[in-house]
């Protein structure tokens, strides 16, 4: 063979490998290929989960996996899985995806916004993330330093409904399933059926940021506290565990609430929740044989906790539910009698509660909330729980009551537990 001919195939099959070595590597923008859905499998597959980071103990609806230069994050509400890359690496340059099941980031997030209306912020806080928060789609965020932030020009505010603005955000964290932006991320915990399976979503957050030490901090400490107090609650020494009820009020019907992470802070706090085969149908006031049946249960009861929605709960009274549930006689029923009637409405700005905001991430301040509506001792404040029956106030935070630089991380509380 002449020397042209073989430098001819040498360049014929350089450019035949380059063509294969690009092809593999290729940026995948708004890839729907199955092949490309395969290529990441295999890479979730290969993927490490025992090298670090963050390990998911509780949880349900989320799992972390582990590779050299990527993290994946694969959410079991959505179905999606998000290809987290770290920023200082070559795949962060020519890969990305989105696509019905795969949605990619570079990490750690420069900068993000949230969908805020029922959104638990304070994950972000306690991982000192709100330095980072730029945008929000409204002022209904029970948390005081966000709105500070806002207040103070840090953070923008974004309607829902203007996608393309939302566009410029590196991520868009949202607490629903709905048809979403490329750059949409889910944040789900409120899906989770106990109360420490949501405060472990921390750590589905922690990853965006490569703060997992941060966030397995938090959580463990979070969980130290619920667990000893847990066990606190199972010692108290009374003759009968109190039996409590959710109660709930809409349009003239009252319901019992039926949420499993209700029923485990009640067994977790002491309590006894209402036998299931009671609580199984709605009660009209209007109808005389509903409201019979529905005070015949409410006499077996020790403690209720209204969950009736108002826009505006510091006019919610004991007046009010009185009026709702067609009680004349207080005497006649036993958790009035005993003013044991609460909400979990104590904590609110611009009429939105912090029971879902602060609550979701720190439940040990709840379940300290519960003891004492529980097994009272006079000696706890309680921090979501108002005694509606004892006429106890809601507590309006806003901007000026935060004390902390916005940028600086939220500690959680931990309760005294003895």
């Amino acid at each position: 063979m002449s020397s042209s001919s073989s430098s001819s195939l040498h360049i014929i099959t350089l450019m035949w490998c380059l063509f294969l070595f690009f092809t593999w590597c290729v940026e995948v923008a708004d890839a729907t290929s199955s092949t490309s859905e395969m290529w990441f499998e295999n890479l979730v597959k290969n993927s490490n989960n025992s090298t670090g980071g963050s390990k998911v103990e509780d949880a349900q609806y989320f799992h972390i996996y582990y590779g050299q230069t990527f993290k994946v994050i694969k959410n079991g509400v959505d179905g999606k899985s998000y290809l987290l890359i770290q920023n200082n690496t070559k795949m962060a340059t020519r890969t990305k995806y989105c696509t019905g099941r795969i949605k990619s980031f570079v990490i750690p997030l420069s900068n993000y916004s949230v969908e805020t209306e029922s959104f638990p912020v304070s994950f972000f806080e306690l991982l000192g993330l709100l330095g980072t928060l730029q945008g929000i789609t409204s002022d209904t965020v029970a948390s005081e330093c966000v709105m500070k932030s806002y207040m103070e020009g840090g953070i923008q505010m974004i309607s829902k409904t203007e996608l393309d603005k939302l566009k410029q955000f590196t991520a868009h964290f949202v607490g629903n399933t709905d048809e979403q932006a490329c750059n949409f991320a889910t944040f789900l915990p409120f899906y989770e059926d106990t109360p420490l399976q949501r405060a472990e979503w921390i750590k589905y957050v922690g990853v965006y940021a490569n703060l997992e030490m941060r966030a397995n901090q938090v959580y463990d400490s979070v969980k130290e506290n619920y667990l000893c107090l847990t066990k606190v609650a199972a010692n108290k020494t009374t003759s009968f565990k109190p039996i409590v009820a959710w109660l709930d009020y809409s349009e003239g019907t009252w319901s019992f609430t039926k949420d499993e992470y209700k029923m485990k802070y009640v067994v977790d706090a002491g309590g006894e929740n209402i036998d299931e085969s009671m609580n199984k149908n709605t009660y009209n006031i209007s109808v005389s044989d509903n409201l019979d049946d529905l005070f015949a249960i409410l006499c077996t009861v020790d403690l209720v906790i209204d969950e009736t929605y108002v826009s505006d709960p510091a006019t919610y009274t004991l007046s009010t539910f009185l009026q709702n549930i067609n009680i004349e006689d207080k005497s006649s029923i036993g958790f009035l009698a005993n003013q044991r009637l609460w909400r979990y409405d104590k904590r609110v700005l611009n009429s939105s509660l912090d029971w879902y905001n602060g609550a979701v991430s720190q439940p040990q301040l709840v379940l300290a909330d519960l003891m004492e509506a529980f097994f009272p001792t006079g000696n706890y404040s309680t921090t979501y729980l108002r005694n509606l029956a004892k006429a106890k106030p809601v507590v309006s935070i806003n901007p000026q009551t935060c004390t902390r630089a916005t940028s600086a991380a939220m500690e959680p509380v931990v309760v005294a537990c003895q």
